[in-house]
């Protein structure tokens, strides 16, 4: 019983520090597709902190596609965490276990997302692993990196009764002429920006019990440092401006 209870005392003491701060097209989190991958010209980078920053702490990296990163739910961790919430994929209506689910309202506010390995980079002695495919928030805290093993972390068979297959919308993404005329000079420094403002806004960002709804509002995502505009119209969404 002592042991049990010491063993007890010892996990709530347990304290994480970051290793490292994530750089990401996504300043906001209206817009960050719900899972990895799902925007695959999402592209950036981890900046690695302290004793991490360290070249040797990421020989032989490259012999891996994918990684797992831990991280932290920096942005929703004071608000606590719930027992009952509400997932997209059930319309935003209906309850299920925060364990049944991927919500940021956690008792312990962390993350696993899976992303594309792109390369260490090593600028003056900053370390810096590039990463793509990625559904973080700037700034979101890393508190651990792993190798993703295809024979062991992919499972065929696996089954999730309420989100079996990728989310799927029928909307359309269209851009109006002064967007056009915006992303004509912004991509010379960004020339993925078009195919990245399209992978996000196919995911519909919007709430889902506003799906298959009118809805005349004009919405927002932060991508970069650009602010992008647009509105929905019978499943057709329109990028009205870029700025």
């Amino acid at each position: 019983m002592g042991k049990q209870s010491k063993s007890r005392n010892n996990m709530a003491s347990i304290s994480l520090s970051e290793i490292g701060l994530v750089e990401s097209p996504y300043r906001q989190k209206f817009g960050i597709p719900r899972q990895p991958g799902l925007a695959p010209a999402a592209k950036g980078r981890i900046k690695l902190l302290g004793e991490v920053n360290s070249p040797d702490a990421f020989k032989s990296i490259e012999q891996y596609s994918h990684l797992w990163l831990i991280f932290v739910f920096h942005e929703t961790m004071a608000q606590g965490w719930k027992p009952l919430v509400r997932p997209p994929r059930l319309g935003g209506n209906v309850k299920a276990g925060v364990f049944a689910t991927r919500s940021t309202f956690r008792p312990n506010p962390l993350g696993l997302s899976v992303v594309k390995n792109e390369g260490i980079e090593i600028i003056k002695r900053q370390v810096y692993l590039n990463i793509s495919e990625l559904d973080l928030l700037d700034g979101t805290p890393i508190v651990d990196i792993k190798p993703y093993l295809p024979f062991a972390d992919a499972l065929p068979h696996a089954s999730s009764d309420f989100a079996p297959t990728p989310p799927s919308t029928q909307v359309e993404v269209h851009f109006a002429e002064l967007a056009k005329q915006q992303l004509s000079i912004i991509e010379v420094r960004y020339p993925k920006l078009q195919v990245l403002i399209e992978q996000v806004l196919l995911q519909d960002p919007r709430p889902a019990y506003k799906r298959n709804k009118a809805d005349d509002k004009v919405y927002a995502v932060s991508l970069y440092e650009f602010n992008i505009r647009w509105q929905v119209n019978h499943h057709i969404i329109t990028v009205l401006d870029i700025t």
